[in-house]
């Protein structure tokens, strides 16, 4: 048996126990609520993962990549939504054709990307189902919700696309210092999902699907009694940022990367073989950041990471520490999904002691384009 600590670093680990005990517990919160649970995967970019999240009873996928969804669609899962509007010619070509193997559901929030699906969608004889992005707040994609009936009667006219309903993510919620922040923020996701759904039905649209997904509101929106859909990603892992908004307590955060302590050139600094390339630059995503450096050192309040290069990291001690030259640390990233990204595969292990390695094998990239 291998032990973690006899890794060569930088090394991306996920404790199992952690990622296990995350995924049964937004399962149970969805199935305990009668929600259909649609993890978005560009957190975890792992089929492996998301086989797990499907044996915990998730209903299918949303996506963030065209890579992610054919990835899952090669390994046999059948129930995908896009989030985002598809535009290209060539990433329209490459929907169409997982449309044909998985049920795909895609997100529009103007008539010019439709318009395009349509057009391509018609040549083959090709209907797909579609979402309209709702903004609750974070003013990214979307329509303002007393907007919604508008749009889906200017998207009548396509005849091989078919309204299934709305969708928005609070993305803004990032932005917030406090849990009760959050969760006004989650109130407010749903308000505008509510105004949406209200001025639709008085149109006389069905709205079967009404979804919206963000880890800090999930337990919130879970709640509600119109929401049908919750589409969270980073609860897998949480992160740094996750308990800096109290969403959930340090111990629960399952991605941590390796790293080795290689210099200690001052008596208030040392240094680690891990950087930006290891943990990403983020400190807050859609706002301000709560979290201090770029990561939480497991065991070692006195670490600070107080900036990265992008194979080192230079790390404050702010009072005495047993730390030296040669030791490895095990830092919480302040952002899991960008820190997943960065890495081909995550060493899976229980207790310290290796058990298997997990592929990230959906990243971007992850597809060699056939060229003529």
């Amino acid at each position: 048996m291998t032990n973690i600590s006899e890794l060569p670093t930088p090394a991306s680990l996920v404790d199992l126990d952690k990622l296990e005990k995350n995924l049964r517990e937004m399962a149970d919160l969805c199935r305990e609520n009668k929600k259909q649970l649609w993890p978005m995967v560009k957190t975890h970019k792992s089929t492996q993962i998301a086989k797990m999240q499907l044996d915990f009873g998730a209903k299918g996928f949303l996506v963030g990549t065209i890579d992610e969804a054919e990835k899952l669609v090669e390994c046999g899962f059948k129930e995908i939504m896009y989030a985002y509007p598809v535009a290209s010619k060539e990433n329209i070509e490459r929907i169409l054709s997982l449309a044909k193997n998985a049920h795909v559901i895609l997100s529009f929030d103007g008539k010019e990307a439709a318009s395009k699906v349509e057009e391509a969608c018609s040549k083959i004889g090709l209907y797909i189902e579609y979402l309209i992005i709702i903004d609750s707040g974070l003013h990214r994609f979307g329509v303002a919700p007393e907007k919604a009936p508008e749009l889906v009667t200017e998207l009548k006219e396509f005849n091989h696309l078919k309204f299934k309903g709305i969708a928005t993510h609070p993305g803004h919620v990032y932005a917030k210092t406090s849990i009760d922040e959050v969760k006004a923020v989650a109130e407010e996701e749903a308000q505008a999902l509510h105004i949406a759904l209200k001025y639709l039905e008085k149109e006389g649209f069905t709205v079967d699907i009404i979804a919206t997904g963000s880890t800090p509101t999930a337990a919130f929106a879970a709640k509600d009694d119109k929401i049908n859909i919750l589409r969270p990603g980073n609860y897998v892992f949480y992160d740094a940022i996750q308990v800096a908004l109290g969403i959930v307590p340090e111990e629960r955060c399952a991605l941590t990367v390796l790293a080795t302590v290689i210099a200690h050139p001052r008596e208030d600094m040392i240094i680690i073989d891990a950087g930006s390339k290891c943990f990403g630059l983020d400190k807050g995503a859609h706002g301000v950041s709560l979290t201090t450096g770029y990561g939480i050192v497991k065991g070692h309040p006195e670490l600070i990471i107080e900036s990265l290069s992008e194979e080192v990291g230079k790390v404050r001690i702010t009072r005495n520490t047993n730390v030296k030259v040669g030791d490895k640390i095990e830092v919480i990233p302040n952002h899991a999904c960008s820190c997943a990204n960065m890495t081909s595969f995550l060493v899976g292990h229980r207790n310290g002691i290796i058990e298997k390695v997990l592929p990230v094998d959906a990243r971007g990239g992850s597809r060699i384009p056939m060229l003529k």
